[in-house]
């Protein structure tokens, strides 16, 4: 099932990109609104969230992928993510572990330690946690512009002020 959410977010992914680069555009050219700051951090948070999530359904796909390889097919043993990753760790290998949350596939050696089946984990895991942070940081700093607008705006200053 991950693997599909993987092909989904794979295709997706260029139609985020196109996403991006239009708003920059809209935003680099004149003629934007005058509430345009609020709107482009509302709409930033949204799609650092949406990468999170499309990168996160990546690195869940991979771990099935790399787990399915393992199981299934004659040359299945060791799993083939543990023979690219370190081959001169092929005749230690006593098995594998596969992870989802977070997104992992560790090979395992004969004397309990571990491995990763490859690198790219750990880059998919660090981009979905700052990107699940930017978004978080985005949506904060749109609520207080927001606030700080709508005090402004509602702000009537004082009888001995005027005088």
């Amino acid at each position: 099932m991950f693997i599909l959410l993987a092909i989904a977010a794979v295709l997706a992914a260029p139609l985020w990109v196109i996403a991006v680069v239009v708003k920059l555009l809209s935003v680099a050219l004149p003629g934007r609104r005058t509430n345009w700051g609020v709107q482009l951090l509302r709409w930033s948070a949204g799609m650092t969230a949406a990468a999170a999530v499309m990168l996160l359904a990546m690195a869940l796909g991979a771990v099935e992928l790399s787990d399915n390889e393992s199981r299934s097919g004659a040359d299945s043993s060791p799993a083939p993510a543990c023979r690219d990753a370190a081959p001169h760790l092929v005749d230690r290998l006593a098995g594998h572990r596969a992870s989802y949350l977070p997104p992992a596939f560790d090979c395992v050696l004969d004397d309990g330690t571990t491995y990763p089946g490859s690198e790219s984990y750990v880059w998919l895991n660090g981009l979905v946690l700052t990107c699940a942070a930017a978004s978080v940081l985005l949506a904060v700093g749109a609520r207080c512009t927001t606030g700080r607008q709508t005090a402004r705006r509602t702000h009537v200053p004082a009888p001995e002020a005027l005088g």
